[in-house]
C-alpha cells in the first residue's frame, strides 16, 4: 500500500473499503473489503433492560470529542481479552487529522477525570463508520455506544457501519449484509445530509426513538 493520506482515506471509506494493520506494532497497512459487512441498523437498535438500568443510574459522564486521541490509543491497547489490536501509529495519525477537520469523532465515558470507556469513528454524509471501542469499567463502551446511536438518530444519519459483527455488537442488533447490499446503502447514506452533534445535552433515550 502506498503512503496513506487523510484525503485518500476519505476516498477509500466512500468506496466501501478501510485500512487495518496486522498489529499495533506493524507499520504496514492493508485494505479490507469484507464479503459480508457488519452494520448496526439504527431503526433496529436494541438495548437490554439491564443496560437501561445502568444508563438510568448515570454512573459515567458522557463527553464527545474532548479526548479523541486518548480514546484511539486506549482502543489500541493490549488487554487480557484482546492481546493484539490493529490500530497502529499511522492509523492514529490519520484519524487525528480527520478529527481536526471535524470528520472523526469520539464518544467518551468518564468517571471524574478518569477516561473509563469510549469509541471513535468517522462521519461522512449520513454514514458513520464505527472503528473501535474500549472499556476500563463494566459496560462503559456499551453506554458510549448507546449515546453514539442517540446522536446519529438525532443528526439524521442513515448508516452505522461496524465493519464486522461481534458478540458484543450482536446484542444491540448488528447484522451482516452482502458487500453489494452494503455499497448500495453506503451510496444512499453518503448523499444524505447529516450532522454529528457533540454537545452534552442529548440524552441516551434518543437512541430508542423511532
Amino acid at each position: 500500500m502506498r503512503a496513506l493520506t487523510a484525503d485518500l482515506l476519505l476516498h477509500a471509506y466512500a468506496a466501501g473499503i478501510f485500512p487495518m494493520a496486522r498489529s499495533r506494532t506493524d507499520p504496514r497497512l492493508y485494505w479490507v473489503d469484507p464479503e459480508l459487512r457488519g452494520i448496526l441498523p439504527l431503526d433496529g437498535f436494541r438495548v437490554s433492560h439491564r443496560l437501561r438500568r445502568t444508563l438510568r443510574r448515570g454512573e459515567v459522564e458522557i463527553r464527545c470529542d474532548s479526548a479523541f486521541e486518548a480514546v484511539m490509543r486506549a482502543c489500541g491497547e493490549a488487554t487480557s481479552d484482546r492481546p493484539e489490536t490493529w490500530i497502529n501509529d499511522s492509523i492514529i495519525r490519520l484519524f487525528v487529522d480527520l478529527h481536526e477537520r471535524g470528520l472523526a469523532h469520539s464518544v467518551e465515558a468518564w468517571q471524574g477525570e478518569a477516561l473509563v470507556g469510549g469509541l471513535y469513528g468517522l462521519a461522512l454524509g449520513g454514514a458513520f463508520f464505527g472503528e473501535s471501542m474500549f472499556s476500563r469499567r463494566t459496560d462503559a463502551s456499551k453506554v458510549a455506544l448507546v449515546h453514539l446511536v442517540a446522536r446519529l438518530k438525532a443528526g439524521g444519519f442513515r448508516l452505522l457501519d461496524t465493519q464486522f459483527v461481534t458478540a458484543h455488537l450482536s446484542q444491540f442488533g448488528a447484522i451482516e449484509i452482502p458487500r453489494q447490499d452494503y455499497r448500495r446503502r453506503l451510496s444512499d447514506a453518503l448523499h444524505c445530509p447529516a450532522q454529528f452533534d457533540p454537545s452534552p445535552g442529548l440524552g441516551w433515550e434518543a437512541a430508542l426513538a423511532e
